[in-house]
């Protein structure tokens, strides 16, 4: 099914790789490497040449312990970018942001996605996107970046997020945000154990029914470092198990660092998929 992004349509019918550009100088990933306007503009040329199927652009770090950063820093980091790679590259651009003022900018500037990791629960949020006319994408956490990897409990963590995700589509369609506008993700990382993240990839294809699509980010994560015994530069074919994996399960959109990688493994995957 296509998702139409601000007149740039993602195919959701096909593996789609969301290629992740991190304009912080403190992401988990990549050391701030893209936080320069340059370096961010070529970096996000190199993907969609990779094959990525959108690019999403993250102004404020969310990895565990992350500090919080104030709506004007975000928008000093995040708009340049959006507005330059909206106006210059085929693919849509998402801004992952969970600011009601980054979301209303984002999307003049250009913008075809919101990836909110609050699941638009920040007051203003969900007003904000619904105004925008752009699809969304609702994500689980458990607490807050910076604690919630103390101890997270479930007594059944697929249950509960499915539940947490039904709810907040329902609050979306209830604003005018239909179903046909949006993703779902279950966070893997964000306030989840590694038998928590394990038990929903298993389980994926339990939240096929909730949305337009589902959207996984692995890349990286320190649950494939914790099962590989892998600092986050030797991560990469844990990752791309993750992500074949994560798309026989139903997951639509792999959002990915190594692009080229990733599209590559999803290749065979869908092939091998699609024979009767």
């Amino acid at each position: 099914m296509p998702l139409d992004c601000a007149g740039k349509v993602l195919d959701l019918s096909r593996p789609a790789v969301m290629g992740v550009l991190n304009v912080t100088p403190d992401s988990f990933s990549d050391g701030g490497r893209y936080f320069q306007l340059a370096e961010a503009l070529r970096r996000a040329e190199v993907m969609v040449e990779e094959g990525a199927a959108l690019v999403d652009v993250g102004g404020e770090s969310t990895r565990p312990g992350a500090p919080p950063v104030s709506v004007q820093e975000e928008l000093d980091r995040v708009l340049p970018v959006v507005e330059r790679l909206a106006r210059e590259l085929p693919v849509p651009i998402s801004v992952d942001t969970s600011k009601p003022e980054i979301i209303r900018e984002a999307a003049r500037a250009g913008a075809g996605l919101i990836n909110d990791v609050r699941a638009l629960r920040l007051p203003g949020a969900l007003e904000a996107a619904a105004a925008s006319g752009l699809p969304v994408c609702l994500m689980h956490m458990r607490g807050e970046p910076a604690t919630m990897q103390q101890e997270p409990v479930y007594a059944d963590v697929v249950a509960e997020v499915y539940a947490f995700l039904a709810e907040r589509v329902a609050v979306c369609e209830r604003a005018s945000i239909s179903r046909e506008r949006i993703l779902v993700d279950p966070g893997f990382g964000f306030g989840k154990t590694l038998d928590h993240n394990l038990r929903l990839l298993r389980h994926l294809n339990r939240f096929t029914d909730l949305a337009a699509g589902i959207l996984v980010g692995m890349s990286r994560k320190s649950m494939i470092g914790a099962l590989l015994n892998a600092p986050v530069d030797e991560r990469l074919s844990g990752g791309l198990a993750a992500a074949v994996i994560a798309f026989w399960q139903g997951a639509s959109i792999i959002r990915a660092h190594d692009v080229r990688e990733t599209v590559q493994a999803l290749c065979v995957c869908a092939a091998a998929r699609a024979v009767a």
